[in-house]
């Protein structure tokens, strides 16, 4: 059956599914709070990186977070 479906179509059929709506609407909450503060701790402390290096990775983290959030509500996986 999936090999008849095209790309946009297995996108929508992936979002349909409730277990990977709430998956990913899990994972953009924890990218967007928890990346920005929880793992730029770990990185600067626990790993003993550079304070900017863990800077950084915590706004890419944020970033990644943000983009999967504006495409789960264009997609109307979140009103």
């Amino acid at each position: 059956m999936d090999e008849n479906l095209n790309a946009g179509e297995k996108q929508t059929s992936i979002l349909n599914s409730k277990f990977w709506r709430t998956f990913l609407t899990s994972l953009a909450a924890v990218l967007i709070f928890a990346g920005p503060t929880y793992a730029v701790l770990v990185l600067w402390r626990g790993l003993d990186l550079d304070y900017t290096l863990s800077m950084a990775a915590g706004l890419v983290l944020f970033l990644i977070g943000f983009g999967l959030l504006i495409f789960l509500v264009k997609k109307n996986v979140i009103s």
